[in-house]
């Protein structure tokens, strides 16, 4: 038996499409409980924002993810696994949902059946399921993570520095906005020139978050690779963001690919950019829940894993 507790992520950021992750002070706790031999049964009980899900168990992403780690390690299980889930973490809103569920059933794979991952290749495995590293690394490692792909089929994945006068806003709506439908709408290609203006926006991102710099940060959140594509998708998305930014933010953008939409802003002003977000959607018709991620670095999975005391 092991627990793990993995956080919410918002990725992204802007400009760092598919590479750019930050852990969120939301969560899942997950614990399993592995019958090293049995039927190959899977069970899984959910609670808090998970307890609607009807997903059969063997096609659970936490399940997916405990298989990519017993794969990674050149291993086989044929025993019984029971996950008890307990999320706080909104599901299909941009908040890595999914990724949390990969990463911890990849963990708890790598805890109870003692495979001897490395972070490396964990997070690797995680990553090539879920397509991208950003949410999966962030979730991991906690924090802030830059994640890319090497030459070869191998990611890259290291901690960004994020200055300490910085608040994330976070204003969730009542609507979802599925993945799939949002990758869907973005272009095979684009112009050569929008690619230039993409890579200076991003390398913004980062000195922006590095730094604190408002003006490098407001450049960064203003993406040219997805958003424009995908704002269309979520309602109220203009009215919000420029709410956020009349309240003292720096910029707001999606969380991910949404609904989610997220603020960066001074810490004194995200209570007053909080309010203003929920203000901007509720004149809309929509009802949405704000928070602002915790001061400190989200702790992400890896400083969490453990093993429950058994009592007599």
């Amino acid at each position: 038996m092991a627990h793990v507790s993995v956080p919410a992520t918002s990725a992204n950021l802007g400009a760092g499409f598919d590479c750019l992750g930050l852990a969120v002070d939301r969560r899942l706790g997950v614990t399993a409980t592995v019958t090293p031999y049995g039927t190959g049964a899977v069970r899984i009980t959910r609670h808090g924002t998970l307890a609607g899900l009807d997903i059969r168990p063997e096609t659970d992403l936490l399940y997916a993810g405990f298989n990519a780690a017993v794969q990674a390690a050149h291993r086989t299980f044929e025993g019984d696994v029971a996950f008890d889930v307990t999320s706080n973490i909104p599901v299909a809103r941009g908040l890595g949902s999914s990724a949390a569920a990969i990463v911890a059933g990849a963990t708890l794979a790598n805890e109870t059946l003692s495979l001897g991952l490395s972070d490396e290749t964990l997070v690797d495995a995680c990553a090539n399921l879920e397509g991208h590293p950003d949410n999966v690394a962030a979730a991991y490692y906690g924090g802030a993570i830059l994640g890319v792909l090497r030459p070869g089929a191998a990611y890259k994945v290291t901690q960004l520095a994020v200055h300490d006068s910085l608040a994330f806003v976070f204003a969730v709506p009542s609507f979802v906005n599925e993945t799939k439908r949002a990758r869907s709408v973005l272009p095979p290609v684009i112009p050569f020139s929008r690619a230039v203006l993409a890579a200076g926006r991003s390398a913004a991102l980062l000195q922006g978050l590095a730094s604190g710099d408002g003006e490098l940060l407001a450049i960064g959140l203003d993406d040219v690779l997805h958003v424009p594509y995908r704002r269309a998708l979520i309602t109220g998305y203009d009215a919000v963001t420029d709410a956020a930014i009349a309240a003292g933010a720096y910029g707001a953008t999606l969380s991910g690919s949404g609904s989610t939409l997220l603020a960066i802003a001074a810490h004194d002003a995200a209570e007053e950019v909080c309010a203003c977000m929920r203000a901007a959607w509720t004149a809309v018709g929509i009802g949405c829940d704000t928070f602002v991620s915790s001061r400190t670095p989200v702790s992400g999975a890896a400083a969490s894993i453990r093993r429950p005391q058994l009592h007599a």
